[in-house]
């Protein structure tokens, strides 16, 4: 398994935010965290990337406990792709992807030759080679958020944590990003993002996590877990879940914006 968290559990303070989480991720697939605010996503992948060290319970990736890593083995092990990024410095594309590189490196010493390569293979990959040497700032939000996924794969982890990654962006970059992260779980990676939308979780994941006031409400393939009764219940509102294109495709559906066509016709 790429991800093994077995009763997972974590406070701040006197608030319990997870409340014995037990999930495993096969290698090779996609997965998604679905939940409202506040129930503990980021959270959960904070434990897993070992920014949060004070749980209680088990987190393995790739077979490995994470709380026995070092920062340096736990890069190795996994990779992150945060939310929003911001870069203090205008940085060139290319640099950017090759800060992933660190852990192969020692203490004050510069990228070479095969930390270059990784670097270029890894915007290849990824589609955007053409963006090497362009000022990271300077591209639109998608573009970014590619770059970073690049950057993710620089870094030579089987397994990527992905927070909200398409938050920021339209429809069109969106598709892109996830189109690309779905691709990377078809290659063989290992890959667990949130989301707060349904459709993303029926188009493009392998399975669905389900998250409810800090516990694992449901868990396994999109089309078995994903239900109106469901996302009724995890978001107050009334919906429905219409099958498309022979059941290729699932969408959810606010039921008041269909009953308030009706009436208005």
């Amino acid at each position: 398994m790429s991800i093994s968290v077995k009763n997972l559990s974590f406070s701040y303070g006197d608030h319990l935010v997870l409340n014995d989480v037990s999930f495993d991720i096969p290698d090779g697939s996609l997965v998604n965290i679905l939940g409202p605010n506040g129930v503990g996503k980021s959270t959960l992948f904070r434990c897993i990337l070992g920014l949060n060290s004070n749980y209680s319970g088990d987190i393995k990736v790739n077979g490995k406990e994470m709380k026995r890593l070092s920062v340096k083995e736990r890069a190795k092990e996994i990779s992150y792709i945060p939310q929003s990024h911001s870069p203090v410095y205008d940085y060139e594309v290319l640099d950017v992807v090759l800060m992933a590189t660190g852990s192969d490196l020692k203490m004050l010493s510069n990228p070479g030759c095969n930390q270059r390569k990784r670097a270029y293979a890894a915007l290849e990959r990824i589609g955007i080679e053409q963006f090497a040497h362009r000022l990271y700032t300077q591209l639109s939000g998608g573009e970014q958020q590619l770059v970073l996924v690049a950057r993710a794969l620089a870094q030579n982890a089987n397994t990527i944590v992905m927070d909200e990654p398409t938050s920021a962006l339209d429809y069109g970059n969106t598709v892109r990003v996830l189109s690309c992260v779905r691709q990377l779980a078809r290659e063989g990676l290992s890959i667990i993002q949130s989301t707060h939308n349904p459709d993303h979780a029926f188009l493009y994941s392998d399975k669905t996590l389900v998250l409810k006031d800090g516990k694992v409400d449901a868990y396994g393939s999109p089309y078995d877990v994903i239900t109106s009764e469901l996302i009724s219940g995890l978001y107050s509102v009334d919906v429905e879940v219409n099958s498309l294109y022979g059941d290729k495709v699932r969408v959810c559906v606010p039921v008041h914006e269909i009953e308030h066509d009706r009436k208005e016709n």
